[in-house]
């Protein structure tokens, strides 16, 4: 099955989207099987079953898809996060194990917007990229107070550090083969990174 049609068949699964949406999905899931610099509009396109000038009319150009399919993201890990973490000052374990759960189904459910993050983030404007980038920011201070109302005494700057490692860890789902189903991938990447966070 090529990339095209791969693109295809996930613009059509689930709920009903826009054609906006869809076409956003395409040209995620051809960014992250070619690279930015691999993908034309005149791919995308095809790929969406339109020609290339006809895009226009629902994205400017490419930079703008990139940033359509980064900046939601990273303002839905940040409102997710923000949501798990109120009023958990009496439970930081539970809620470290609520962000685990929240950030492992979004790993699982997009590895294709997380090697976009990984691999064209740098392709976007400067502005963009820097609303990302604080975003980000952001969604890693809400486990880095959780992290350390978990471990009394632990510098701001040593849990960022557990975090990203956790992040890392989570965040391995591009490079996942399917030889494990999806529920034990799940099992395995929340256990890693509890083990790895409560250390």
């Amino acid at each position: 099955m090529t990339v095209e049609q791969q693109a295809r068949g996930a613009a059509g699964a689930g709920r009903r989207r826009s054609r906006k949406d869809e076409i956003l999905e395409i040209a995620v899931g051809l960014f992250a099987a070619r690279g930015y610099h691999g993908v034309s509009m005149d791919d995308i396109g095809a790929a969406a079953g339109v020609t290339g000038p006809a895009l226009y009319h629902h994205f400017a150009g490419k930079e703008a898809m990139l940033a359509a399919a980064l900046i939601p993201v990273s303002e839905g890990l940040l409102a997710g996060g923000r949501e798990r973490a109120v009023g958990g000052s009496d439970d930081p374990r539970g809620v470290l194990e609520s962000l685990i759960d929240f950030h492992v189904e979004f790993a699982l459910a997009n590895p294709a917007v997380i090697a976009l993050h990984l691999h064209e983030l740098d392709r976007l404007p400067e502005e963009p990229r820097r609303r990302i980038r604080r975003l980000q920011r952001l969604y890693v201070e809400e486990w880095v107070t959780v992290l350390t109302a978990l471990h009394p005494g632990m510098p701001d700057g040593e849990a960022r550090v557990l975090a990203h490692a956790a992040f890392g860890l989570m965040n391995s789902t591009p490079f996942l083969g399917g030889e494990v189903d999806r529920r034990r991938r799940a099992e395995l990447l929340r256990g890693a990174t509890l083990a790895a966070l409560l250390a």
